[in-house]
């Protein structure tokens, strides 16, 4: 099992002179720890992720200061932006990191986000499809026609030139058609379990196997990441009433943002439809989900067992998301316990009768 830093929420919403402070020294950390990546979204127009709204951009700074781990996007959300400027920008932080970049692929979440696209909504699955293997045949150095604003026709051929002659590809999961495409095109994984269950994943880890062979690439092949809200430290009560709060602030944000999708998607649904008992049984119950069995939240003991289950179904990496906590030092303190996990499944290390208890 291989373990990564993945970051979602930073609140861009308040002007500050230390906003990256945390995912800089979290990437130093990493790179010392031997985590397999650092992983940053695009996020547009909500607090809710706000630092991030170019993975690229933050790649690029990451790879001034990190030697080993690899600078993943989690995710480029393609149907956003034009296929050479994609791939002209990676191709720069690959050049910087020393060939160390890799690219998750989104087909984008609520409509506002599309004003940065030339296409509608509704296109964005079959375009997300096109653009991906547009990215993927300019990173190669082949010519691809695009159309100009005159209709004209042009051959591009993108610099510069990147160090991986393959252009590392994860797509962003969550259907079945998703999971079973990305096996068709040999391609690696990055799902959840946000409202789901680990079988939920087996069953969808099951079909990408099955399309890869169906596809003739090698159904063990590929790796399967999946992203999950992670803090530990030495006593799991000590964790579990600390970390309470904050997770339920962070839940109170992304239920805000489903609402934004909501609507987007021509639905009434408003979080002022709830009464405040309402609203804070709602959080409530999702904190109380996500600690019990969609989380890595508690001590390295007591999660290992969860993530010999992982392993189990076939997951090959934990993406640890660690900023739904807004403190530094507090987020900062926790990873040396994550280490200690990662050390623990290094070394084979299965769990304790009082893990099993």
């Amino acid at each position: 099992m291989q373990f990564s830093l993945f970051f979602f929420d930073g609140d861009g919403s308040a002007v500050g002179d230390d906003h990256y402070r945390l995912i800089q020294d979290a990437a130093r950390f990493a790179d010392r720890e031997g985590l397999v990546a650092i992983w940053t979204p695009e996020r547009h127009f909500h607090a809710f992720g706000g630092l991030y709204p170019n993975p690229a951009l933050t790649a690029a700074s990451l790879a001034m200061i990190t030697e080993n781990v690899q600078l993943r996007a989690g995710s480029v959300v393609l149907p956003l932006h034009h296929p050479v400027r994609v791939a002209e920008d990676w191709a720069v932080v690959d050049n910087l990191s020393g060939g160390r970049v890799a690219m998750a692929a989104a087909t984008g979440w609520t409509m506002d986000e599309f004003i940065l696209s030339s296409e509608p909504h509704g296109s964005r699955r079959g375009l997300m499809w096109r653009s991906l293997d547009e990215v993927r045949r300019l990173w190669r150095g082949e010519a691809v026609e695009f159309e100009d604003a005159a209709g004209r026709l042009v051959e591009a051929k993108t610099l510069p030139r990147p160090i991986q002659p393959e252009l590392p590809i994860w797509i962003t999961c969550q259907s079945a058609e998703t999971f079973v495409e990305a096996g068709r095109l040999g391609v690696n994984i990055l799902t959840s379990v946000l409202g789901e269950s680990l079988d939920n994943v087996a069953e969808q880890i099951g079909k990408y196997r099955e399309a890869r062979s169906a596809a003739g690439h090698d159904p063990a092949a590929g790796t399967v990441s999946l992203m999950m809200h992670t803090f530990l430290g030495d006593d799991e009560e000590t964790v579990k009433r600390d970390i309470r709060e904050p997770f339920r602030e962070y839940l109170k944000t992304h239920y805000g943002l489903l609402e934004n999708l909501a609507k987007g998607m021509g639905l009434d649904v408003s979080l002022d439809d709830f009464s405040d008992d309402d609203l804070s049984a709602v959080l409530d119950f999702g904190v109380e989900g996500f600690m019990r069995n969609r989380s890595l939240i508690g001590t390295p003991e007591g999660c290992l067992p969860f993530v010999r289950e992982m392993e189990s179904i076939g997951i090959d990496e934990v993406c640890c998301l660690i900023d739904f906590v807004q403190d530094y030092d507090v987020v900062m303190a926790s990873l040396p316990h994550l280490a200690g996990l990662k050390k623990r499944v290094d070394a084979g290390a299965g769990p304790t009768a009082n893990d099993a208890a």
